[in-house]
């Protein structure tokens, strides 16, 4: 690698920890298969993942608030990102409750940096989407009972009609 793809990394580092929501650093020992399936994984979700050099990453966030994070770029490291704040999370998380050789460090979401403890609580929040339904779902729920309410004496009236022309028929 010259030095300019270098400091278009370092560039290119610095944006991943400035224009995504969450930064997952984690430590990986995974095989070329197992890291495809982990990008396939996280790209369903709209999140990615790239395996970067320690020294180069330390570099891009010596100057940003994720700076506390550079102690964590040892051995061979990889940082997975999203716009959605619990994508990457949600995801790496997953992947390393099934493989062993994936084991999260910790992460930053916007100013704040947390631990591997930190991501884990992030990634059991509900996604945005989770989020979006659940506010529907609460808006709709009146609108729901409401036309049940309307709709009851229509349907009752109907029963007793019947009931009387049941006994009349009788």
């Amino acid at each position: 690698m010259d030095r300019t793809q270098k400091t278009e990394m370092v560039e290119w580092i610095g944006t991943v920890f400035d224009k995504n929501s969450v930064v997952v650093v984690a430590n990986t020992g995974l095989t070329v298969s197992e890291m495809s399936e982990l990008r396939g994984e996280l790209r369903q979700v709209g999140a990615s993942m790239k395996v970067v050099k320690n020294r180069l990453a330390k570099i891009a966030i010596a100057s940003r608030p994720s700076e506390k994070l550079g102690n964590l770029f040892q051995g061979p490291t990889a940082i997975a990102f999203a716009e959605d704040p619990v994508a990457a999370a949600k995801a790496v998380n997953k992947f390393a409750k099934k493989n062993d050789k994936l084991v999260i460090l910790g992460g930053a979401m916007g100013e704040e940096t947390f631990d591997e403890k930190g991501v884990k609580a992030l990634a059991s929040m509900p996604s945005r989407e989770e989020i979006l339904s659940s506010i529907v779902l609460t808006i709709m729920s009146p609108a729901a009972e409401l036309v049940g309410a309307i709709a009851a004496p229509g349907a009752q009236i109907a029963g007793i009609l019947e009931t009387l022309e049941t006994r009349e028929a009788a």
